[in-house]
């Protein structure tokens, strides 16, 4: 890991603080712990002021964040409390007193009420204020070592699919199919799977998330499979789409159309596009088709350290995608009791159009 990485994503985080006024910032999500102190543990709580970063645990999980969050480049403080005999706004208190603080962001989303109200009662000198997504802002910009943890989840998930393939015949079940693709990604490297593997059969591909059953794969089936990697907390996302055998002149039309669907958005991306213009240039061509009102209104989505990060390319999203997004590009179509097509790959954001994250072909007749 480039611990340099970790100094320039606080430099912009404290930036965005003395901007707004504040003196301290309370982090209680997960991912912005992993995002902003290397922490990857369970039950910590971060500390962010001008001059120091703190990370409050428990014996648990004390010896973990010393190896993850303290070296020469990023020293975190890492506090032991004894749970049973300070509470934790009381702990967060000590420090803030510390350092003289006075006006404190919180994620207001990443706390339970009941947590909040015993934290605030210990809090009452500070002004607390709940934070805007400054952290999720900077996160939808990767940087070089977070590509090469997507691309690398994203090769995963491509060779396991490649070695599920002469499995995928009449007869195997759902459940099945989706147990060996997972057991494959984590062979080659996968720190279990990005998200619980999608994989419907038939009538059932029309389910956009549909989880695996004892269905067995039929002659004609419709297929939909969506899955993905996590390589050091990043994740891949992907979908391919098949049929068990020849394809019926509806299902290539629903498979083609996905496809021009997908290719018509691709061919806008670059730094500074508008995401809604994006997903305008997939709409128009599900739209034209024999299959618009069967057309999934969304497009696609961030991926990172979290499977659906911001922004989410939509007919609403006013967002222009940025250099070093990346972001999914997955238009489908779901015809209920029918069946459904989706194609999705990752997709790298650059200043003149995209690095292209996921290679799995885009084969769609099965030789079964």
């Amino acid at each position: 890991m480039q611990h340099a990485q970790f100094q320039q994503r606080l430099r912009d985080f404290r930036a965005s603080m003395q901007l707004a006024a504040q003196d301290a910032a309370l982090i209680f999500s997960s991912d912005n712990l992993r995002y902003l102190f290397n922490y990857t543990g369970e039950a910590a709580y971060g500390v962010v002021t001008a001059d120091a970063l703190y990370l409050i645990t428990d014996y648990r999980f004390v010896e973990q964040a010393e190896q993850e969050c303290i070296n020469e480049q990023m020293s975190a403080n890492v506090i032991c409390r004894d749970r049973d005999k300070q509470s934790l706004g009381a702990a967060i208190a000590v420090l803030l007193h510390q350092h003289r603080v006075h006006r404190v962001w919180f994620e207001a989303a990443q706390v339970t009420v009941s947590i909040w109200q015993d934290i605030s009662q210990d809090l009452s000198f500070c002004v607390l204020t709940p934070a805007p997504a400054v952290i999720e802002q900077q996160r939808k910009t990767k940087d070089a070592w977070e590509i090469a943890q997507i691309q690398a989840a994203a090769q995963i998930a491509d060779q396991a699919l490649a070695a599920i393939m002469p499995q995928m015949r009449l007869g195997v079940r759902e459940a099945d199919l989706a147990l060996e693709l997972d057991y494959q990604m984590q062979k080659r490297g996968s720190a279990g799977v990005s998200f619980t593997t999608i994989l419907g059969f038939g009538a059932r591909s029309a389910l956009p998330h549909c989880l695996p059953s004892d269905r067995e794969l039929q002659a004609g089936d419709l297929v939909v499979l969506d899955f993905g990697a996590v390589v050091n907390g990043y994740r891949s996302d992907m979908t391919r789409s098949f049929v068990a055998g020849k394809a019926t002149p509806q299902q290539r039309a629903m498979f083609d159309t996905v496809y021009a669907a997908q290719q018509a958005a691709m061919a806008t991306l670059q730094a500074g596009v508008a995401a809604v213009d994006v997903n305008a240039a997939s709409s128009a061509v599900l739209q034209a088709s024999p299959f618009a009102e069967f057309a999934g209104p969304g497009l696609g989505h961030g991926v990172g350290i979290k499977l659906h990060e911001q922004p989410f390319i939509s007919p609403v999203c006013r967002e222009h995608l940025g250099w070093h997004y990346v972001v999914t590009i997955e238009p489908g179509i779901y015809i209920p009791s029918y069946g459904g097509i989706r194609i999705e790959d990752d997709v790298l954001i650059t200043d003149d159009g995209y690095q292209l994250l996921t290679h799995a072909p885009k084969e769609f007749e099965l030789s079964i």
